[in-house]
């Protein structure tokens, strides 16, 4: 496997909107902290999270594309296949008859998905820091079907197969995110 320095310069290669580079270091945060969580290997974990979606530009998001191309790519540039599937699968829609099945291909997909809540949460803030939200605003938020409505709430709920409870995600996921939150934007 390449450095991080190296993926991350790959990354900035196919993905130009600012907004999708915070969304990816903030999944890699957060997929870092899951791997610690579950002794893991952090660095793998982290780099599926910082890359998973680096075809989502290339592809312009076609469900049926977007993770297929993106693993692709990652496998041509030396990444290992259990994250490569990993990015593949955070993207169902893009694998008909295959599901997540690993604790890996569950925590990525819970893991990016809730970053997107929290920045949601952050932004109704008066600060609209990350370091203000609480995990109860981040787990009411939840309840709220309107609140963020694009976010995928049934992917973030994937914590549960993998042993966390909302409340339990909701805390690691803002301790992962609160010391990265400048790098942010927040």
């Amino acid at each position: 496997m390449k450095s991080r320095e190296y993926y991350l310069d790959l990354l900035h290669g196919h993905i130009k909107n600012p907004k999708m580079i915070a969304h990816s270091l903030a999944s890699e945060a957060v997929m870092r902290a899951l791997a610690r969580r579950f002794e893991a290997d952090e660095d793998v974990w982290g780099l599926a999270g910082l890359l998973h979606d680096i075809d989502v530009e290339d592809t312009q998001a076609d469900p049926l594309r977007h993770g297929p191309e993106g693993a692709a790519l990652l496998i041509a540039e030396g990444f290992p296949p259990e994250a490569a599937d990993a990015v593949l699968l955070h993207n169902e829609k893009a694998t008909p008859g295959r599901k997540r099945s690993t604790v890996f291909q569950h925590a990525l997909a819970a893991g990016e998905t809730i970053t997107g809540l929290i920045f949601a949460v952050a932004l109704v803030y008066p600060d609209k820091k990350i370091s203000s939200v609480k995990p109860k605003s981040v787990t009411k938020r939840m309840r709220e079907k309107l609140f963020a409505a694009s976010v995928h709430r049934e992917n973030i709920m994937e914590c549960e197969v993998i042993g966390l409870s909302l409340d339990e995600f909701a805390v690691l996921a803002l301790n992962a995110l609160i010391p990265i939150q400048h790098e942010l934007g927040f």
